[in-house]
């Protein structure tokens, strides 16, 4: 297993690395990485996001006993289940490889930052389908531009910052 993980992470940074030369004068590289598996990972996200509105919930509400999850959320929750871990593989092993911190306080605070992301997720997309009537695929893609800036600094500072010394 460990051979297959060194494998796909030295592929995908072989693959980033490789276009790098051509975006140099614009970004360093490891806002390059970030920017190239974050961008991946996003465009799989608002995809899945697009086909469990559409085609697996048909733009339905989800209805769990006395509780009911409107589309746009339950979809939301759908897309999550699948970036998440990718989000964390892509961070820890392409993006951010020489933090200090222990890989299980990374998960923690991984996931902390992603309480956040939900919780940005959940606001944004009330506000944009429910609240000003929008697209619930279009209000998916605006929340998705807040939530990067969120996610990209927090992650940066706090789940896989470096010693300074």
């Amino acid at each position: 297993m460990l051979k297959v993980h060194e494998f796909i992470s030295k592929l995908i940074l072989d693959l980033i690395d490789g276009m790098y030369p051509l975006f140099r004068r614009f970004m360093p590289l490891k806002t390059f990485r970030y920017a190239a598996c974050g961008g991946g990972n996003t465009v799989l996200d608002i995809l899945l996001f697009f086909i469990s509105y559409n085609f697996i919930l048909k733009t339905l509400p989800v209805q769990i006993g006395w509780l009911t999850i409107s589309p746009h959320i339950a979809s939301f929750m759908i897309s999550f289940t699948v970036t998440f871990p990718i989000g964390f593989y892509l961070s820890r092993y392409v993006v951010f490889q020489e933090t200090s911190v222990r890989k299980t306080k990374q998960l923690l605070r991984y996931f902390t930052v992603v309480l956040g992301c939900i919780f940005l997720n959940y606001i944004f997309l009330k506000v944009f389908v429910e609240a000003l009537e929008w697209n619930a695929t279009f209000s998916k893609i605006v929340t998705t531009f807040f939530v990067v800036i969120f996610s990209y600094t927090s992650q940066k500072n706090f789940t896989f910052k470096t010693k300074t010394v």
